[in-house]
């Protein structure tokens, strides 16, 4: 017992360890109900903020000082779930952006034939792309295209440019070209939290062609979180369910080590974000990533590596929950 409770209090020490997602064992994702996984890519986004391959690393070193059961939905996602970090997706042609997306597909679709649940931390924006080419109409998606739960200050649909600096499937154009592939259901999905600063006073519209439910930030302010939280699940009922959490959706204030900040208008507090997500309790939800965290532009404290540990436990805690559910029917 004595050997027991020393080893409790070390696991609390983020510094403390073999790091890995929040203490999970490192286990291939068979026999698992979520597989955490790191995406370490940065040459989506096309930028010289390239940082953001950092992001696991970062995360892994400061999980283990998280919360362990959630006392909201009262559930202790570590023993109701079998849960393993499977690791990083492997990237030998680093800077080849296509290279990257395709790798990320071929190591989630090995994933989603296992049935484990998905939940990541990348990485740019552009891994939803290759995740998506793997879990959509695929096994965990029952054969369908995907609902999306999209928090984020950008579209990612913008069709007016081919590539992004030379990437292709970049952070900017996987909401469009996974509608194109059947991948997505743009009009059973939700945008959340658009307030990017438009080059063009159309920069909704490809969106909006699209079919996406669309409530941007100004639109979020007016409504409020019920009526938002409302639309959302009438929008995702009965249907797969991913999310995907751009950290930009936060206000800098909150967030400040991520890519793409616009300032010029509030993002979401921390309360708000987790109000979002916490629409998409009891449906079906086959996976989530948390993107866009630039770890050496982060405070002292490591406070974007926290609040990115935090929702992504926020993730997996309503997998968790559901696969309780399941257990017990």
């Amino acid at each position: 017992m004595a050997e027991e409770h020393d080893r409790s209090m070390m696991d609390n020490l983020y510094w403390w360890g073999i790091p890995t997602i929040f203490r999970c064992a490192n286990q291939p994702p068979d026999g698992h109900d979520i597989a955490l996984v790191g995406v370490p890519h940065s040459t989506g986004n096309g930028t010289t903020e390239r940082d953001q391959h950092l992001g696991p690393r970062a995360l892994r070193n400061v999980s283990a000082v998280q919360r362990r059961v959630h006392s909201v939905f009262e559930v202790d996602p570590w023993s109701c779930a079998k849960i393993t970090d499977v690791g990083d997706v492997p990237f030998p042609r680093a800077n080849d952006n296509e290279d990257c997306i395709a790798r990320i597909t071929d190591f989630f679709g090995k994933i989603d034939v296992t049935g484990a649940r998905p939940v990541s931390i990348g990485g740019d924006h552009s891994i939803t792309g290759g995740i998506l080419q793997a879990l959509g109409t695929g096994n965990l998606a029952g054969g369908q295209s995907v609902s999306l739960l999209h928090l984020d200050a950008h579209t990612d649909v913008f069709t007016k440019v081919d590539h992004f600096l030379g990437a292709k499937k970049s952070a900017a154009h996987w909401g469009a070209y996974l509608a194109d592939q059947g991948k997505v259901d743009p009009t059973r999905s939700m945008q959340i939290g658009l307030r990017g600063h438009p080059r063009t006073m159309d920069w909704l519209q490809p969106s909006y062609d699209y079919g996406y439910n669309i409530v941007t930030m100004r639109e979020f302010r007016q409504r409020g979180l019920v009526d938002v939280v409302a639309q959302t699940c009438q929008v995702l009922r009965d249907r797969p369910v991913y999310i995907t959490f751009d950290l930009d959706c936060l206000d800098p204030t909150i967030a400040p080590a991520v890519s793409n900040l616009e300032p010029g208008e509030k993002g979401f507090d921390i309360d708000e974000a987790i109000g979002l997500l916490r629409a998409a309790r009891g449906l079906n939800i086959i996976g989530g990533d948390v993107v866009c965290m630039m770890p050496t532009k982060d405070s002292p404290n490591n406070i974007t590596a926290l609040t990115a540990a935090a929702v992504m436990f926020e993730m997996i805690s309503m997998i968790a929950e559901n696969t309780q559910k399941g257990a017990k029917q």
